[in-house]
């Protein structure tokens, strides 16, 4: 059985790929499972790859393989989970990089405490050479989690799901798979990780570079990807019902869901939407008042002054919001 099953959706990633596929061969780790997925890209992103690991010592730890038709990342990332066999399973973007120990570090931090997921940290990285902050999880105690320690990262939730490895077992045994939307599929999975694994460990070095490119789905327009947004979440909110974990940390899922999924996707809809209109926002907020009923009495959501102010500035002032939040997420930089 392979260490890590390492899992990659390939789209039209050409210009980066190559260091991409140098930073996996690099891997201080032995034993890994490396897929490649084509999902019928515009360009000659695969050939490069596998020009790069042709005639390598590793070349036989990789895997080429091709979806059916165009599903999009979350979907291919699935269907290469049915094909993987690793002790653990990892992700990484096509047109990022790694260091050379990442999967090294984690898998031995991981297999210090048998734990269902093990992580460490990226940084932002810009395709004209800029670096950002540190992209940093919550941290979690390591060994059995433990209501509080869970309590804790779900309420201060970030969706870094190229920083985990994940035991297969957990991803198999409580079907955890990326939604069919393509939008907010990462925040899907790692949070059913979150919800359902039972042991974590971490390491506290930087080890993935997430790149920001202006041509990358991330940054392009979408006007129905906030209707998909909204979808995703409304998804996760069953899924922790459905897994016995929502009554418990009700609190906590339910300000996720108002943070990424009500918030976020009003804040989607303003930036992607060429005229929108209040009464769209309306809607959005009756759709959350309806999944989280009395959400403005979370304790979260109560005690977090940024998520107070925007969902009173949203409700109250709906065109005054549709002319601040796009200055707001052009000053801050933010992915919308």
């Amino acid at each position: 059985m392979p260490k890590v099953s390492v899992i990659l959706p390939v789209y039209g990633v050409a210009q980066y790929i190559a260091k991409c596929t140098d930073s996996l061969l690099n891997q201080t780790l032995d034993d890994l499972e490396i897929f490649f997925v084509d999902d019928h890209g515009p360009d000659n992103s695969m050939e490069i790859a596998q020009q790069r690991v042709a005639g390598h010592p590793r070349a036989a730890e990789f895997h080429f393989i091709k979806t059916p038709q165009n599903m999009g990342a979350g979907m291919a990332r699935n269907y290469a989970i049915e094909q993987a066999t690793g002790e653990y399973i990892a992700f990484v973007d096509s047109d990022d990089w790694i260091e050379p120990t990442m999967f090294e570090d984690l898998y031995n931090r991981a297999k210090q405490f048998d734990a269902d997921i093990c992580y460490g940290q990226g940084i932002q990285d810009f395709s004209d050479g800029r670096a950002s902050n540190i992209l940093k999880n919550p941290e979690m105690a390591e060994g059995p989690i433990s209501h509080d320690s869970r309590a804790y990262f779900l309420s201060h939730y970030v969706s870094y799901f190229w920083t985990f490895l994940y035991k297969r077992s957990l991803v198999m045994d409580k079907n955890i798979r990326y939604p069919e939307e393509r939008c907010a599929d990462d925040s899907y999975f790692v949070a059913c990780a979150l919800f359902t694994a039972q042991t974590a460990a971490h390491v506290d070095k930087v080890y993935y570079h997430y790149l920001i490119r202006e041509n990358s789905v991330v940054t392009t327009k979408n006007p129905t990807k906030y209707l998909k947004r909204l979808t995703v979440f409304s998804k996760l909110l069953t899924y922790a019902k459905q897994n016995g974990v929502y009554d418990e940390f009700k609190k906590e899922i339910d300000f996720l869901y108002v943070k990424k999924g009500y918030l976020l996707s009003s804040f989607n809809y303003i930036m992607n939407v060429d005229q929108p209109t209040t009464a769209e926002l309306k809607r959005i907020q009756n759709e959350a008042e309806t999944l989280v009923p009395n959400y403005r009495a979370n304790a979260y959501v109560k005690g977090s002054k940024s998520t107070g102010c925007t969902d009173w500035l949203l409700r109250n002032l709906p065109s005054i919001a549709i002319r601040l939040v796009p200055i707001y997420v052009k000053r801050t930089g933010m992915l919308v």
